[in-house]
């Protein structure tokens, strides 16, 4: 992510003014409400008198839903009418934060483009899970634990709050009053507070960000190259896994990439790149740099990772540079040294865009467990032809396997309707945040 982005849902109580946290409530259209001078989030309380909001959700994570609670359908009805303005909201939500609160800008980039759309879908994604307590808490630790990367502080949160309820309640005037207000309220101090936490249970134990020094730059086609590079201080991740990159030459812009490999122990980190047109980060990182650049890692995320628990086998589809979490998931079951069948679709447009093909047969000439499946979209082949979820729906049956996706949004979106359709079930099929690609493309 390039820069904070704040997500907001659900908050479960039905309490009056007194559990508005951090805010002081304006009349229904009167603007964004401000908050009492001095007031700042503590660490451990979300509410006046050190009473912390309930998380949203039911009260049980395990209990059956029962419908969707009263504040996430006012939250709901919010960005329902917000949606078709959305640009314009997000728009007016940064013109709040940066008059009000100019310090806040440094914490940006430049150019704010990518980061605008950003935030309302990270909005959107959490107003999709308001009353899934666990879901929705992951989700917003991990921005939370991200967030430090930024220079983010917990004296920042009320101001993001602040603005983000002024935005609201501009451009959703048809469904905002002050039920409406106070159920965003409710949210956004519960949906803080667990980002506050999650950060700061993460400060304990690692920094905000690495420094990485590049100790090799391979260009394997004109716009792919695999950067591989050296953290300054031990790097714990899982294969299969992604971080952020910034680099020197675009400060303050994040870019999501998978490593291309599983924990080493010489501690390197592989990434693939693709260059993108108009992408700063992956153009810089595919023609500029250079062996002995630093480059700057954010904290390992993501959740496609190996049960090494499970007897399934592994299918694995990568597209493009989407090989990359693939190959770091080969890696890792052949570490663990348990023979588990992996079948691996590797899909591209043309035969010369496999640029990884030479090393995934090396593995699968060492590995007898492991197959690996070349499939071109467009063009002669010597592999197999046609679009890659459409090719794995001839081979099988998957049913004692678990899915991995990885490539692009469109190719996962297929591969998943594929495998739903044929019969796998949706809880083991393993994907990054569709979101989350989406932004990376840059």
């Amino acid at each position: 992510m390039n820069a904070p982005t704040t997500p907001s849902a659900d908050g479960r109580t039905t309490g009056d003014a007194g559990e508005r946290g951090w805010f002081t409530r304006p009349g229904a259209h009167e603007g964004p409400p401000r908050l009492p001078e001095g007031a700042a989030p503590s660490r451990r309380t979300g509410g006046p008198a050190g009473r912390r909001p309930a998380p949203p959700g039911p009260a049980s994570a395990g209990a059956p839903a029962a419908g969707p609670s009263p504040d996430a359908l006012l939250i709901r009805r919010t960005l329902a009418e917000i949606e078709p303005s959305a640009d314009k909201a997000v728009s007016y939500f940064y013109a709040l934060l940066f008059l009000r609160h100019p310090g806040l800008r440094a914490l940006f980039p430049a150019a704010m483009d990518t980061q605008r759309d950003r935030l309302f879908r990270a909005l959107l994604t959490a107003a999709r899970h308001v009353d899934d307590t666990a879901t929705l808490t992951e989700y917003l630790s991990q921005l939370g634990r991200g967030h430090r990367k930024y220079g983010t502080e917990s004296a920042h949160y009320p101001a993001v709050g602040e603005c983000l309820i002024g935005a609201l309640a501009h451009y959703a005037r048809d469904s905002w009053n002050a039920d409406a207000e106070a159920a965003w309220v409710r949210a956004y101090t519960a949906i803080s507070q667990i980002m506050i936490d999650a950060a700061a249970e993460d400060a304990r134990t690692s920094p905000a960000w690495w420094q990485a020094e590049i100790v090799s730059h391979e260009s394997r086609t004109p716009d792919i190259a695999v950067v591989t590079v050296r953290p300054d201080r031990p790097y714990s991740f899982r294969a299969g896994q992604y971080t952020s990159l910034e680099t020197p030459w675009w400060p303050r812009v994040w870019r999501n990439y998978s490593f291309s490999c599983a924990p080493r122990p010489d501690g390197l980190l592989s990434f693939h790149v693709k260059a993108v047109p108009a992408g700063w980060v992956s153009r810089a990182l595919v023609h500029r740099a250079r062996p002995g650049d630093v480059i700057r890692l954010g904290p390992p995320t993501g959740s496609m990772t190996v049960d090494h628990g499970s007897d399934n086998g592994l299918l694995c589809l990568g597209g493009g540079t989407g090989i990359a979490p693939i190959k770091a998931l080969v890696e890792d079951v052949a570490r663990h040294g348990r023979s588990r069948p992996v079948d691996v679709f590797y899909g591209a447009r043309h035969n010369d865009d496999l640029y990884d093909i030479d090393t995934m047969l090396r593995l699968q000439k060492t590995h007898r467990w492991l197959m690996v499946r070349p499939v071109i979209s467009d063009g002669p082949t010597l592999g197999l032809s046609g679009q890659l979820p459409q090719v794995v729906r001839k081979y099988g049956p998957w049913n004692s396997y678990d899915a991995y996706l990885s490539g692009p949004p469109g190719m996962i979106r297929s591969g998943v309707d594929t495998l739903v359709g044929i019969g796998m079930p949706a809880d083991r099929i393993r994907h990054d945040s569709l979101d989350e690609l989406t932004a990376s493309a840059t």
